[in-house]
């Protein structure tokens, strides 16, 4: 079976896409798995199917690397809306994309005629640990000390749809991610694992981020995660409300502004090639 598929990323958080509306994708979770793989398969951080919706102007279904869906990915949606613009499914300037975690609103930025970024209302921060989730008790979890593989760490929980623990510190650069990363996503603390982010603040307007994903392990950019952090931020006192924040990724850049009712994030969406994969 031959699948046409498009490799697209936003800030290095490349996945494989295939559009639904022409054929439909079977055993998404097993495809995920195989053609994430960058020497044996196409290689990516996972699989989005772009599918269509009763609700909204399309659908947006991921899978990471290791088969599991995941609910929600910032950096994922904004492709999806490229994809959807550029190839004329939707030709809107503003597109509604249905995700598991509800309709999210997309307003694509146009450069010759084709999408070059999107800024996408990823809604409202979810800010208590029953809807996280995670096993702590109170209702915000800001700066709380937790013990992890032997180590006290200063914890700042987040929802975006998928559940987020944030910690700031030094340079992310000098951590042993691969080693830490997997302790935190599979930490008793957090029932459905967790995406953890490692912050350095730079100063009141930027951020500087490297994150470990739960299903993904560590990737260039998360965008689910980008916006926890500057939430985190905002409620540690890093950072002000309603204001434009830069957060340097190691794929690239992301703008964040968060206020109480909602959280805006802006960056880029690149297509990178099509192909014809044999399954």
């Amino acid at each position: 079976m031959k699948l046409p598929f498009i490799k697209m990323h936003g800030c290095g958080n490349d996945y494989i896409y295939f559009n639904c509306f022409e054929e439909p994708v079977e055993e998404p979770e097993k495809l995920a798995v195989r053609l994430s793989d960058r020497h044996k398969g196409i290689g990516g951080d996972g699989i989005i199917l772009i599918c269509p919706s009763e609700i909204a102007d399309v659908q947006m279904k991921m899978y990471n690397l290791d088969g599991s869906e995941g609910n929600m990915c910032g950096n994922g949606i904004r492709c999806v809306a490229k994809f959807a613009y550029d190839h004329h499914i939707a030709r809107k300037s503003q597109l509604k994309i249905e995700t598991k975690s509800g309709i999210k609103t997309c307003v694509v930025h146009e450069e010759n005629g084709k999408v070059a970024s999107v800024t996408v209302d990823m809604g409202k921060a979810i800010l208590n640990p029953a809807e996280i989730p995670v096993n702590l008790p109170g209702d915000v979890i800001v700066d709380q000390s937790v013990t992890v593989d032997g180590k006290e760490w200063h914890i700042t929980c987040v929802s975006m749809g998928n559940p987020h623990c944030v910690i700031f510190g030094e340079d992310p650069d000098t951590l042993e991610l691969e080693k830490i990363g997997p302790k935190f996503e599979k930490n008793p603390l957090f029932p459905q694992q967790v995406n953890t982010e490692f912050i350095q603040v730079l100063d009141t307007h930027t951020l500087k981020m490297r994150v470990w994903e739960r299903g993904s392990g560590e990737t260039m950019a998360c965008g689910t995660g980008t916006c926890a952090a500057v939430v985190a931020a905002t409620l540690n006192g890093y950072c002000s409300k309603g204001e434009d924040i830069l957060v340097h990724l190691r794929g690239g850049d992301l703008v964040i502004n968060y206020t109480d009712d909602r959280v805006l994030m802006t960056g880029e969406a690149v297509e990178v090639f099509q192909g014809i994969i044999e399954v």
